[in-house]
């Protein structure tokens, strides 16, 4: 789009020349003065022929100050108004017709405006128009390091004269804004690109290279020298961005290319360092001797290019071709615009703005394809790794399908194996005493005796079905209460004397399955007591202190040896069952016994 913009002003600017080229005469001889800073009126005296366009520094290398132009037209009729066109003016000026003046520069002492940037037109009318021989006198203000002269005078129809103004401005002006604007977007947008990808480093070079490169076209659209107090520090400020900006695209183009120079880059970073502290510690040096920078800058700017084209030529890769090709034309019309620069030609039109966005387009384009090229690779590794993901939960689900139904199985068998376990430690116990109660000789068994016993097994089995299938709300000490009172009755009939020692229990829960494991823990004990100790007393202790609950089952019987057992104490799956409870609470069970010293059982839990 902007290219087709650059092709449509150029032709139109063609077009428009050849007819309103007869309706306006040039003027291109006129007579020049020196003067001081302080002119405010032509020297009488002293005045030479110059041709039009005119560079004062040749005639007086060092001459900085004002320059008078005067410049005579015959006018034949003064019915009309006639438009007055000013084509190149450097530095500052201030325009007098016939004596009278019709424009002045805000600043014709330093900071001087910069009124080269684009051409002047007037529209001169009487009374200031008259019949017969008219002169234009034109004070330019300048510094000989700069340029400073006139250029050719164009006077006419005004409508005619007006249409010559507009294709100037375009040509010297509107192309220049242009060119500005584009490198200020490209280097915005790809520098927020940059800030989103920081791996991506071309993109932060590009936007850099650009940046710095729309300040320096800043350079050919700003009218004055703000914020710098001098047109030497303007200069000297305009060849830093000059320098970096070159610095700054040869690493673009590196990166570009997927290469690194670490000297080099490191060499172009001390060059650019270099020339901003110049331009700020001495910029009246370095602004007037401004070729010591540019001209190496502008011969490592070529180096560059040409070994970029070379590279390209070489390349397969399309984003490179098509920069090497938008970059070759531009730096084919910038010898002209050098040739300008040193004065080796004269005029006022620098033609490097014409392909300036041509460049800009093309490496935006090369960096834009690259990216879209980036993006094309994540999105055809989104889809495979997609498919990937698909194919991996599929497995996974079916997977997890076999180890559901394993642990399922699992389950299943852990809870018959618990169920198994609570018969054994609850119900078998309760049943085991209520058999050694029937069968002793001394106590013969009364109805109500076998009933209560009958009853006592019945609420040990509800036990185990409520603790199997509902959740408990009591505290430890409630759930024990019936326990203690159960095999106090048990121990009693088996003429055992029991002591429970109950410290600090109340409001502690332990959860429906570790309060369950604590209960049958403490009725495996119990049973082992009863059946295998021949014990006379028994002391069971349940005690909380700070975070850890400790249970002891002390008895005075026969005891044991741990490795080869006392009778049946240590065999069976009492004491496996024991050993099991206590891990599933998370301690470990303790034994303190020897034969003949009695035996106890000791666990510590942490809350």
């Amino acid at each position: 789009m902007a290219a087709w913009l650059l092709a449509a002003f150029t032709f139109g600017t063609l077009r428009a020349q050849p007819a309103t080229a007869a309706a306006v005469m040039t003027i291109d001889r006129a007579d020049a003065v020196r003067a001081s800073w302080d002119s405010v009126a032509p020297p009488v005296t002293g005045w030479t022929p110059v041709k039009l366009m005119d560079y004062w520094n040749i005639r007086w290398p060092h001459h900085d100050g004002v320059v008078w132009y005067r410049l005579h037209w015959t006018q034949a009729s003064a019915d009309a108004p006639v438009g007055l066109l000013l084509d190149y003016v450097c530095l500052a000026d201030a325009v007098y017709v016939n004596g009278t003046l019709v424009y002045r520069d805000p600043q014709l002492v330093e900071p001087l405006s910069r009124r080269w940037i684009a051409p002047q037109f007037f529209v001169v009318d009487k009374p200031l128009l008259q019949v017969g021989e008219n002169t234009l006198l034109v004070r330019v203000s300048g510094l000989a390091a700069y340029q400073p002269g006139f250029g050719t005078v164009r006077i006419g129809n005004d409508a005619a004269v007006q249409a010559l103004y507009r294709d100037g401005v375009r040509w010297r002006y509107d192309v220049r804004l242009f060119n500005f604007a584009i490198s200020a977007v490209l280097g915005v947008l790809f520098g927020m690109l940059w800030l989103l990808r920081r791996r991506d480093t071309v993109y932060g070079w590009y936007a850099l290279s650009t940046l710095f490169g729309a300040g320096y076209a800043w350079n050919y659209v700003t009218a004055s020298t703000w914020p710098f107090a001098s047109t030497d520090a303007w200069q000297a400020f305009v060849v830093a961005l000059l320098v970096t900006s070159t610095c700054s695209f040869t690493v673009f183009l590196l990166r570009f290319c997927e290469r690194r120079w670490p000297r080099t880059e490191a060499a172009m970073g001390l060059a650019s360092v270099a020339a901003f502290a110049f331009a700020l510690l001495d910029p009246h040096r370095m602004g007037p001797w401004r070729n010591l920078w540019v001209l190496p800058t502008i011969l490592f700017y070529y180096a560059t290019i040409a070994t970029f084209l070379w590279h390209a030529a070489r390349s397969q890769r399309i984003e490179v071709r098509v920069l090497g090709v938008c970059l070759l034309l531009p730096i084919l019309l910038s010898f002209h615009d050098l040739a300008l620069y040193l004065e080796l030609i004269h005029g006022d039109n620098y033609i490097g703005a014409l392909t300036s966005p041509l460049s800009l387009i093309g490496m935006a384009f090369a960096v834009a394809w690259r990216f879209s090229a980036a993006m094309r690779r994540v999105e055809g590794f989104n889809v495979e790794l997609r498919h990937e993901v698909d194919l991996a939960t599929a497995r996974l689900g079916d997977t997890l399908a076999r180890e559901y139904a394993l642990a399922l199985d699992n389950t299943r068998i852990g809870e018959r194996l618990n169920l198994v376990r609570d018969l054994h430690d609850g119900f078998g116990g309760s049943l085991l005493g209520a058999i050694a109660a029937l069968e002793n000789p001394q106590r013969p068994p009364e109805p109500a005796r076998v009933v209560g016993t009958l009853k006592e097994l019945r609420d040990d089995l509800r036990l185990v079905i409520d603790t199997t299938t509902h959740e408990q709300d009591s505290d430890l000490a409630g759930l024990l209460a019936p326990l203690r009172h159960r095999w106090s009755q048990r121990m009693d009939m088996a003429d055992i004397d029991s002591r429970w020692q109950l410290e600090n229990l109340d409001g502690l829960h332990l959860g429906p399955a570790r309060s369950l494991d604590l209960l049958r823990l403490l009725q495996e004990a119990l049973t082992n007591v009863l059946k295998h100790s021949h014990a006379g007393h028994v002391g069971v202790t349940v005690r909380r202190a700070d975070t850890q609950l400790s249970i002891e089952v002390r008895d005075d019987g026969c005891g044991f040896d741990p490795a080869t057992t006392c009778g049946n104490h240590g065999g069976g799956a009492g004491l496996a069952s024991l050993r099991t409870r206590a891990a599933r609470l998370g301690a470990e069970l303790v034994l303190d016994t020897a034969p003949g010293h009695g035996a106890a059982l000791r666990v510590a839990v942490r809350l």
